[in-house]
């Protein structure tokens, strides 16, 4: 028995290992996302020569009402440069369907940020996350957004050519 316990632990702790994986975060979100909250991530620059993906990773229950998702994602380099994006990423399918993984009402998408990048100085980055969301036809944001959880970011080797 012992033995049987100890093999399905080493499977599961392997299926887990991501060996793509040089950095990744999540910060809960809790009792609705606030329009102004902004969510920080800081992390060093993993080199300046190879290239890397960037996600943004998002855990929403079925609180969440829409099909889309609009952010404003700010990279800060350690130079001072920023570099700011409006990005829209689509959460369901027509029918309602969550494009999300997972078996329970949590869903866990993983949305492109940045691909095949090259982080071009060494030092500290910050990526700052908020929401852009609003109700069609309404020129004010939502003031809170219902139903996202967690909000994260993970850098990723690029397949070698």
């Amino acid at each position: 028995m012992l033995k049987k316990c100890l093999l399905i632990t080493c499977i599961i702790l392997l299926a887990s290992c991501d060996s793509k994986s040089v950095f990744s975060e999540y910060q809960s979100v809790s009792n609705g996302w606030d329009k102004d909250q902004e969510l920080n991530f800081s992390f060093p620059a993993p080199d300046t020569i190879n290239n890397y993906n960037i996600f943004i990773n998002l855990r929403n229950n079925e609180d969440y009402k829409f099909s889309n998702l609009f952010l404003i994602v700010k990279m800060n380099f350690p130079d001072g440069n920023i570099v700011s994006d409006t990005l829209e990423y689509e959460m369901a399918k027509p029918n309602g369907e969550w494009l999300g993984k997972g078996f329970t009402s949590l869903k866990e998408s993983k949305l492109w940020y940045k691909e095949n990048i090259i982080f071009p100085n060494s030092g500290t980055y910050n990526v700052q996350i908020a929401h852009a969301m609003r109700i069609n036809g309404t020129v004010e944001g939502l003031n809170s957004l219902e139903g996202v959880k967690d909000v994260g970011i993970k850098i990723e080797t690029t397949p070698k050519q």
